[in-house]
């Protein structure tokens, strides 16, 4: 295993253009963070594709029919909104307008995107493998997506 500084708190993002290392900032948004981990540990998002890739903006998967549509069977979460800007690497996530909507599509921000600021909820941040999330197929939606291969949490591999 890398050495990660958290592995319970970092997860391993496996795509079709490579591998992104996402810190996990339960800090920040607990509910948000255990629901992620949840799901990655589920096997939930491995097969997933990002299903929105829109240029200087994010990418956004997690959405189980590859549409933006649908979630897991899970509960919707309370949002728990925070001070952690979206600059590039963010990772939040998606939601309705209905602010307490999220579920289990997330985003990561390819730039700054003020706008989102306190709006979504920040739950961690890529530390590496930017380059890979850089090269996802864009579109909105993404004609023959990129996938997420896997998704775990470092401390489970």
């Amino acid at each position: 295993m890398a050495d990660y500084k958290d592995p319970e708190n970092t997860l391993i993002l496996e795509t079709t253009k490579g591998t992104a290392i996402i810190e996990l900032r339960p800090d920040l948004a607990p509910k948000h963070v255990a629901r992620i981990k949840e799901l990655a540990r589920e096997g939930f998002y491995d097969g997933i594709v990002f299903h929105r890739v829109i240029d200087d903006f994010m990418a956004q998967a997690g959405c189980p029919h590859g549409t933006g549509t649908g979630g897991s069977d899970k509960p919707d979460l309370k949002q728990e909104f925070n001070d952690e800007p979206h600059v590039r690497g963010t990772c939040s996530m998606a939601r309705t307008a209905v602010p307490d909507s999220a579920n289990s599509q997330f985003f990561i921000c390819f730039d700054d995107v003020p706008f989102l600021n306190r709006q979504y909820t920040v739950w961690g941040k890529v530390t590496e493998g930017m380059d890979a999330i850089d090269k996802l197929k864009r579109g909105e939606p993404v004609r023959d997506p990129d996938k997420i291969i896997s998704m775990k949490v470092a401390a489970d591999v």
